[in-house]
């Protein structure tokens, strides 16, 4: 199988659980806190290859201790870092809160030496782009970096998904460059400038999306599964519940690295949604982001059932 190359950012999650959130000047007590391996790009290599899949991963880290957790994170699960090492930066982190009751959580990311990845850093990869099966990219990176690489891969006919993650607002002519795009309800929504909060407001949203040059839209709906739609066919793919929901952090990167590997063993599109709302499923009944992502054998036996 081709390899599955993802460009975005490694950051190190500082993950704080608590009743609620503190308000500004206020100091509460939080109930725990993990230290761990995050970034959207990061979390969906891992992803991908616990799944099965042959990934490379293109960032920059710093020369630094959470460079080294990063590290030690690919190695277990078998990404293959091409990283740039930025002397001049830091490792990114990621503040996390989690709220007890719902498992729901509010983020800010810091992302050091990887907010410096560049085009000059795709270019030096291109060869490695060329050579894939699927190409994945987020928006946590610089996106004049991710646009050149969605170009790249665009232009030797590799199959591109953009996980436009966090929310913004984007050039049509980069959103022509991807085969398909994956956001969640708010993420849909910045796109397009629609409300998200039903299936059928999806359906509506992701029309916009393909009016703007996209191949085909995945929007990710929480406990609502997913929406598959291009030019063509709109399905709903409900949950694949795995269990108590513990944590949510991480599923949409289980998500997207499910459904790249599907693509890239040459799964039938709505199937690759399924393989990808099961990954995201497993993930979300385990704290942390990378550490929940599920193993191939993992999301077989759950679509078995």
């Amino acid at each position: 199988m081709k390899p599955i190359v993802i460009l975005g950012i490694f950051v190190a999650d500082t993950a704080y659980r608590a009743d609620r959130q503190p308000k500004m000047g206020e100091t509460i007590l939080g109930t725990s806190f993990v230290l761990g391996p995050g970034g959207k790009g990061s979390n969906q290599s891992v992803a991908a290859a616990m799944a099965g899949g042959r990934v490379h991963f293109i960032t920059r880290l710093g020369a630094d201790a959470f460079a080294d957790i990063a590290q030690a994170t690919w190695a277990k699960a078998g990404v293959v870092p091409e990283v740039k090492v930025d002397h001049d930066s830091y490792t990114g982190a990621a503040y996390i809160f989690i709220e007890n009751a719902t498992g729901n959580n509010a983020i800010i990311v810091a992302p050091g030496a990887a907010g410096r990845v560049s085009v000059q850093d795709v270019e030096e990869k291109a060869d490695l782009i060329r050579s894939a099966a699927i190409f994945v990219t987020q928006l946590e990176q610089p996106i004049p970096a991710a646009q050149a690489a969605l170009e790249i891969a665009r232009a030797a006919g590799v199959t591109t998904i953009l996980n436009p993650a966090p929310a913004a607002t984007l050039p049509d002519r980069m959103l022509a460059l991807c085969d398909y795009v994956t956001p969640n309800e708010s993420e849909a929504e910045a796109l397009t400038g629609l409300p998200v909060t039903s299936v059928e407001e999806a359906r509506t949203a992701a029309a916009a999306l393909l009016a703007k040059g996209v191949g085909a839209v995945v929007i990710t709906l929480g406990d609502k599964g997913a929406l598959y739609h291009d030019a063509k066919h709109s399905v709903h793919v409900p949950v694949i519940s795995a269990g108590p929901v513990v944590e949510t952090t991480g599923a949409g990167d289980a998500f997207n690295g499910g459904f790249a590997v599907a693509l890239a063993e040459g799964r039938d599109v709505i199937d690759a949604v399924r393989f990808g709302c099961a990954t995201a499923g497993i993930s979300v009944t385990r704290p942390g982001t990378a550490p929940a992502m599920p193993t191939r054998a993992e999301i077989d036996a759950l679509l078995a059932r």
